[in-house]
């Protein structure tokens, strides 16, 4: 199945600007072209996008995508799996110290949960 560049947009949850940007910067393959020569996605250009898009909401830089995306080949399998391997113990990091602010808040929200308790009872 194709998709328009409208299409991709809306399936992939990224902007037309967005996707014309991945595509001049060299993190997607420039689509197909249908015979008016409008850009044409397929299943697998959205799966690519997709990936992309996680990349981006773990915190991955763009110029770590960008070299992520042009390795290509079976050549390039060792490095591509570094890159996500580094970047794996980033966001184990990243996750590590949200868990640590969460149990913050969580700490201090049981908090004001027992002042507000204390406050009604004597109230």
């Amino acid at each position: 199945m194709t998709y328009a560049i409208a299409q991709a947009a809306e399936r992939s949850g990224l902007s037309i600007d967005t996707l014309r940007y991945y595509e001049r910067i060299g993190l997607v393959d420039p689509p197909a072209r249908d015979s008016g020569g409008r850009r044409s996605y397929t299943d697998d250009d959205l799966a690519w996008l997709e990936f992309l898009t996680k990349l981006r909401t773990t915190g991955m830089p763009i110029r770590m995508m960008r070299e992520y995306a042009q390795l290509k080949g079976p050549s390039a399998a060792n490095r591509r799996r570094q890159i996500l391997m580094d970047h794996r113990t980033d966001v184990l990091a990243r996750i590590s110290e949200l868990q640590v602010s969460l149990d913050a808040l969580n700490h201090k929200i049981s908090h004001y949960c027992t002042t507000v308790q204390l406050h009604e009872a004597s109230a």
